[in-house]
């Protein structure tokens, strides 16, 4: 039997910030859409931008600090406060409606383990992602976008 996991959303705290107009990874102030209901999965409450609805859209990192393997890129958020998504090993919402997920391990200095990447269907993601933090190697796990790369969330041991 493989161990159980948690996932874990962007921090609230680092969610309201954005929200409050805090300069992104980069720098900048987050932008400001309007959602058209199409595949715009919000890293707080782990449930799409529902249409009509404002989102940002910024450049996130998350890693405490930068280094060669904390890499950053585009995340959407609600602009308004939403609720944060639980730390549970239930998936969360927004995974049900994509098709594919990059899953990589990384160790207690957050840097990628290699060969421990997989590109994975929503359905294996909790088998996959305890399978990967089985190795003593690997402290975490992020679930990214299979066709963006795109950070979703992080998963951990339970």
């Amino acid at each position: 039997m493989t161990a159980s996991v948690k996932f874990v959303s962007m921090p609230t705290d680092i969610a309201r910030a954005y929200q409050a107009g805090a300069p992104d990874a980069n720098g900048q102030v987050p932008e400001r859409h309007i959602s058209d209901g199409d595949g715009v999965p919000c890293r707080h409450c782990q449930q799409d931008v529902a249409a009509g609805e404002p989102y940002l859209i910024l450049n996130y990192r998350p890693f405490p600090s930068p280094q060669p393997y904390a890499e950053t890129g585009p995340v959407f958020l609600h602009a308004d406060q939403c609720p944060r998504c639980p730390e549970t090993a239930e998936l969360p919402p927004v995974f049900a409606v994509r098709k594919l997920f990059l899953l990589k391990g990384y160790n207690a200095q957050d840097r990628i383990v290699y060969g421990t990447g997989q590109l994975v269907p929503p359905a294996e993601i909790n088998e996959t992602a305890a399978q990967i933090l089985a190795r003593q190697d690997v402290a975490y796990v992020h679930a990214r976008s299979a066709y963006n790369n795109c950070f979703q969330c992080r998963i951990e041991r339970a």
